[in-house]
C-alpha cells in the first residue's frame, strides 16, 4: 500500500468494477459537495477517542473498518464509536493481508471480525487490510453480503517518513465529491491524524461539504 499513490488512478479501479472506489455517479453527491471519511485498523484508546472528537465539532459522519481483536480488548472506545452514530465496517480480525493469506483462511477471520463487531455492521461492509485482496477472496465475501469498500484518497498517514503537511495536503490536493478517503485511527498514524483531520474537517466545511458515513 505505501506504492499506491494518494489519488487512486481510474485504470486501477476500471480494473476492479465490482469494488467501491467513489460515489462520485451515487446519490448525487456531486451536487451534494458530500465527502466519505474512512478511518482503519481501531479502535484504539487515544486515537479513536480523538478522531470521535474531531468529527463531533463539525457535526461529521464517517465509517470505521475496525480490526475484530481491537474491538475484543477496546470495547468501550467501540461503543464510543456506535453511540457516536458512525458506521462499522469488517477489517479482518487480525488484520490479514489477502495475498499472503489461504482464502478459507481469510475468510473465516473476517467472519471472526464480525462476530466482535456483533450485528453493528448493518450494511456488511469490508475493506482489506493493505487494499489487497485475492479475486477468491473478494468473490467469496461477495457470496456472502458484503460490499467491499476501497478508495479514491489516501492520506498515507501511517507512513513516519512523510510530514504531517504532506498528508494534509495528500487529501486536500485530491477530494473531490464523492470520494471515499482513507485514514487510520491507530496510534501508528496518531502524529499525522492529530494535525491533518481537524484541518481537512475545517477546509471542506467552510467550502461546504458534508462528511457522510457509506450506507446503501
Amino acid at each position: 500500500m505505501t506504492r499506491i499513490p494518494a489519488k487512486m488512478p481510474g485504470l486501477v479501479k476500471r480494473m476492479y468494477p465490482n469494488y467501491f472506489w467513489d460515489f462520485s455517479k451515487v446519490n448525487n453527491a456531486n451536487s451534494e459537495k458530500t465527502l466519505f471519511l474512512t478511518f482503519d485498523d481501531g479502535p484504539v484508546p487515544e486515537a479513536t477517542e480523538f478522531v470521535l472528537e474531531s468529527l463531533d465539532t463539525y457535526n461529521a459522519e464517517a465509517t470505521f473498518f475496525c480490526i475484530g481483536d481491537n474491538v475484543e480488548k477496546h470495547p468501550q472506545v467501540f461503543d464510543k464509536v456506535i453511540s457516536n452514530g458512525h458506521a462499522i465496517g469488517n477489517h479482518t480480525q487480525h488484520h490479514l493481508e489477502g495475498w499472503k493469506t489461504n482464502t478459507d483462511v481469510y475468510i473465516e477471520n473476517t467472519l471472526m471480525g464480525e462476530t466482535y463487531i456483533n450485528g453493528h455492521n448493518h450494511h456488511k461492509l469490508f475493506r482489506p487490510p493493505y487494499g489487497r485482496i485475492k479475486r477468491s477472496q473478494a468473490r467469496k465475501l461477495s457470496a456472502l453480503g458484503y460490499k467491499i469498500i476501497m478508495w479514491d484518497v489516501v492520506a498515507k498517514d501511517w507512513m513516519a517518513s512523510i510530514s504531517e503537511e504532506i498528508c494534509l495536503r495528500n487529501i486536500l490536493d485530491n477530494s473531490v465529491s464523492g470520494s471515499i478517503i482513507v485514514m487510520h485511527d491507530s496510534m501508528k498514524a496518531f502524529k499525522n491524524v492529530k494535525y491533518a483531520l481537524p484541518r481537512v474537517l475545517e477546509h471542506f466545511s467552510n467550502k461546504g461539504f458534508q462528511f457522510k458515513k457509506i450506507e446503501f
